[in-house]
């Protein structure tokens, strides 16, 4: 009897110094990197840039940039950012490429182009600059056409629209 309570207290002395195994790690696992003395948490997925320079600012996207898990174009995809939303660019990592994040979020999505964002307060004179500039012709000619009675039409060179005058 004293034989198999000791053997009882030993199995569990033994199994109770068993720690469950950690969770595998998949492409959602979320993983702290230092860079540059900054803490930068990431998805599993998203690799972690070897250089980073501060910028926390907000930005607007110029058009739907591809999100990389790397900072080139070699990446993977994850995901969109849409045309004329903000996100937040954490810093400026190597390539000259973008660490974004969610607007007010500090967890590391994944990595833009130094050319798909501009800072929010300078996007409305980017877009404006952008535009497509119309040339007017000096030497085009007014064409009208009469309608009947006293109305005709005329068109607008600038718009290529009819105008009843």
């Amino acid at each position: 009897m004293k034989i198999s309570v000791a053997l009882t207290l030993l199995a569990v002395m033994t199994l109770a110094g068993c720690k469950a195994p950690p969770p595998p790690v998949t492409d959602d696992t979320l993983v702290t990197t230092e860079v540059d003395g900054i803490q930068l948490t990431h998805r599993h997925a998203v690799q972690a840039p070897q250089s980073f320079t501060p910028i926390n600012e907000t930005y607007r996207a110029l058009y739907n940039a591809s999100v990389m898990n790397r900072p080139d174009f070699g990446g993977k995809l994850i995901r969109h950012l849409n045309n004329g939303k903000p996100f937040t660019v954490l810093g400026e990592v190597e390539n000259h490429w973008l660490a974004i994040a969610d607007v007010d979020q500090e967890q590391l999505l994944g990595y833009v182009s130094p050319k798909a964002g501009v800072v929010a307060s300078q996007y409305d004179d980017t877009v404006k600059r952008d535009r497509r500039r119309v040339r007017k012709n000096p030497n085009a000619k007014k064409v009208c056409v009469d309608v009947g009675g006293q109305s005709k039409a005329c068109r607008n060179n600038d718009t290529a629209t009819w105008i009843l005058e």
